[in-house]
């Protein structure tokens, strides 16, 4: 009887064994996973086909582009040195304690690690702080797309009532009043005029050399295929095939440069969002968001543009389900602005193993940050 038992128990061990094997370590389409190394071996472009809807742009997922800014061109990096001093001076605020590094953090990954940001006299912002690593690449920045460049956006913090509190008009006179600042201004632009539109420029340019580390990933393409796991490869396969990631999250920076409702919108209730909407006016912008870049995403929560969730199994649980979904009032059935999910949405149906192993995948594309420390400021 012993025996039995102990066959039985042995028996119903190995099962499990198989059954965590073919959780963690076979795709859904059966592939095992040393033949999916074998395809992963090879270029992105012999890659199984992607799964992507009709209409979707997709760009191959590739390795990590560098900064546009060429930091060997002596010129150039005058103006980008100004624009360091000027990103973490708290001086560009009203309070004189507020700096665009507050919140943007270098060791966070240029993010706060904050629901959402806190501004001037302490005020809660309304929507989350995005990483700055890698911003150069986006076409419109903010959640609502409403700059179309790093110039433009740089004005929108430093003069908002519950961010930097700033008056334009006063800043440059500030600046003017610092001899160190007068020195580097010259030395950027060859006198010492201190004006919005230098200033914008500097904090632009700057900006762009803010790029993040080479992930294993990265390491993955350039050869070495070693640096992901069993599971960040299914990872891998899963993000691009059945889990559907790369309809919105695809190229070397996972993000198509666009916008979409995710059904995060809280329409008619307390803390409504529109999102693009109250930048276009169209109805169809009603609730999107800018797709952020998944590099570093895992070092980069709370996600979503107002941090709601801080847990990303959350997250994948709730992509899981085809995200929530507005439920319509009476009232509201022939409301122009009711907010319609984005079509690319829908119920994924992945088993746990699957999700774990997307989110293995994401820890793959991250990394920690490189160490910048707040510069000795002008005096």
């Amino acid at each position: 009887m012993k025996k039995i038992l102990f066959g039985l128990s042995v028996t119903f061990a190995f099962l499990l064994f198989l059954s965590f094997r073919s959780t963690e370590f076979r795709m859904g389409d059966d592939i095992p996973v040393d033949s999916l190394r074998k395809i992963y071996a090879k270029p992105p472009s012999q890659w199984p086909k992607p799964t992507i809807d009709s209409g979707v742009k997709y760009t191959e997922l590739g390795i990590l582009p560098p900064s546009p800014i060429n930091l060997k061109n002596d010129s150039i990096k005058k103006i980008v040195d100004l624009g360091r001093m000027l990103f973490f001076d708290p001086r560009l605020s009203e309070s004189n304690q507020i700096s665009c590094s507050s919140c943007h953090v270098p060791d966070l990954n240029w993010a706060d690690g904050r629901e959402v940001s806190i501004g001037h006299d302490h005020a809660p912002n309304t929507r989350n702080a995005p990483s700055l690593e890698n911003v150069w690449f986006y076409k419109r920045l903010f959640w609502d797309g409403r700059a179309n460049s790093l110039e433009e956006q740089a004005e929108s913090p430093l003069t908002s009532k519950i961010e930097m509190h700033q008056d334009m008009k006063v800043l440059p006179k500030k600046l003017k009043q610092i001899k160190g600042y007068r020195t580097l201004f010259t030395a950027a632009f060859g006198d010492d005029k201190i004006n919005t539109e230098r200033i914008f420029k500097s904090l632009a340019d700057f900006q762009r050399t803010i790029v993040s580390r080479k992930s294993d990933f990265d390491r993955f393409l350039e050869g070495n295929k070693n640096s992901l796991t069993d599971q960040q490869l299914v990872g891998l396969h899963l993000f691009r095939t059945k889990a559907r990631c790369v309809n919105c999250h695809n190229g070397p920076l996972f993000t198509d440069n666009d916008f979409h409702n995710v059904g995060l919108t809280y329409y008619g209730r307390k803390y409504e969002d529109l999102g693009l909407y109250n930048v276009t006016k169209k109805p169809e912008d009603v609730g999107k968001f800018k797709t952020p870049s998944l590099r570093n995403v895992m070092r980069t929560g709370p996600w979503f543009h107002n941090g709601l969730f801080g847990d990303m199994d959350g997250i994948l649980n709730m992509y899981n389900v085809g995200m929530p979904v507005q439920r319509v009032k009476p009232e509201q059935e022939n409301d122009p602005l009711l907010p319609k999910n984005d079509k690319l949405l829908r119920g994924l149906r992945l088993s746990k193993g699957e999700r774990d192993a997307v989110v293995a995948f994401l820890q793959a594309i991250t990394t920690s940050p490189w160490k910048d420390r707040q510069p000795e400021l002008p005096k």
